[in-house]
């Protein structure tokens, strides 16, 4: 209880400049609306998969999700991502054969996962660029996060929300929203992963674990059942994975880091013989020092039929338009 008491008192004692921060971006984006801020299109669609709070909520298997369902529809996507906590001095590839510290955790996941170019920088409209350049067969652009990044005109926004919905509803710093929770709806579709938003519903599934020394070992998650095993996680909410495990039925023993944690092999050691689980995104940092009892558990996005079917009428829509 005091715990969460002081939590709420800093809170409200950051409010003040959680209202100067609002200002910044309510300017920012009116500023940019009104085209005295200079943004640039790439020339082909772009989606942007966002979200309004800090951390993470779904988007990269989103992400994912995009890519896999429009190369199954015809279309050559490509991915933009900011490749958080690397550093990039200009846009580059990113690959399977990269460290995250290079090009950031995630687009290592969606390079492996997707087969789609992924492309990595902090000027997001310069890494557009780059990828169109390099790959001149890509017709539509897939940003992961970005819904902030205002300087690329897009075409789609696609805000994802989680089970923590807008945390106590405050700006930053003294809440986890980085825009009111009324942009929320000035974008085009709503992911719901789990939250009472009203939206397109996303599930996260996953239960086919594989030993980090060898991809080929694999083993359903019901082979642990019972079993007590380290649960490992530096991702936005780590409890949502310590939660499917449980649900698996494996004795879980939680321990949670911070989104893109850089994470030592010192870390993973628990002084017993115990299986250690771990996400896909936090077993790309720690490939290099791969140990036998280590296990990795790629999920993949479930999205609701219909929104698919949304997706691909408006990118038809865009088509038309073009061609009108």
């Amino acid at each position: 209880m005091r715990h969460w008491y002081r939590r709420g008192a800093i809170a409200w004692l950051l409010w003040p400049v959680s209202l100067l921060f609002g200002a910044a971006v309510l300017m920012r984006r009116l500023l940019f609306k009104l085209r005295l801020l200079s943004s640039k299109h790439p020339g082909v669609p772009v989606i942007v998969v966002g979200n309004l709070t800090v951390g993470g909520s779904g988007k990269t298997p989103l992400v994912l999700w995009i890519a896999e369902f429009l190369k199954s529809k015809g279309w050559s996507p490509g991915i933009v991502s900011r490749g958080y906590g690397a550093k990039i001095d200009g846009p580059r590839a990113a690959s399977v054969a990269d460290q995250a510290a290079e090009v950031g955790d995630e687009p290592v996941v969606l390079s492996r996962r997707s087969g789609c170019p992924v492309w990595v920088g902090a000027d997001r409209v310069a890494v557009a660029a780059a990828l169109r350049a390099a790959h001149d067969d890509v017709d539509v652009l897939v940003l992961d996060d970005g819904l902030q990044h205002y300087r690329l005109r897009r075409d789609l926004e696609i805000a994802v929300v989680d089970s923590r919905g807008f945390g106590n509803g405050f700006l930053l710093p003294a809440g986890p929203l980085r825009e009111p929770a009324w942009r929320l709806r000035s974008v085009d579709a709503v992911v719901s992963h789990g939250s009472s938003i009203t939206g397109y519903s996303m599930q996260l599934e996953g239960e086919l674990l594989h030993r980090m020394t060898d991809a080929r070992d694999r083993r359903a998650a019901s082979a642990f059942a019972g079993q007590k095993v380290h649960a490992v996680a530096g991702i936005g909410d780590p409890d949502r994975f310590f939660l499917h495990l449980a649900k698996l039925g494996l004795k879980v023993l939680p321990h949670p880091f911070a989104d893109h944690h850089a994470f030592s092999p010192r870390e993973l050691e628990f002084g017993d013989d115990l299986p250690v689980l771990m996400t896909e995104k936090d077993a790309v940092k720690l490939r290099h020092a791969a140990r036998p009892q280590w296990w990795v558990l790629p999920v993949t996005a479930k999205l609701d039929p219909a929104f698919g079917d949304w997706l691909l009428e408006r990118l038809h829509e865009w088509r038309r338009s073009k061609a009108a």
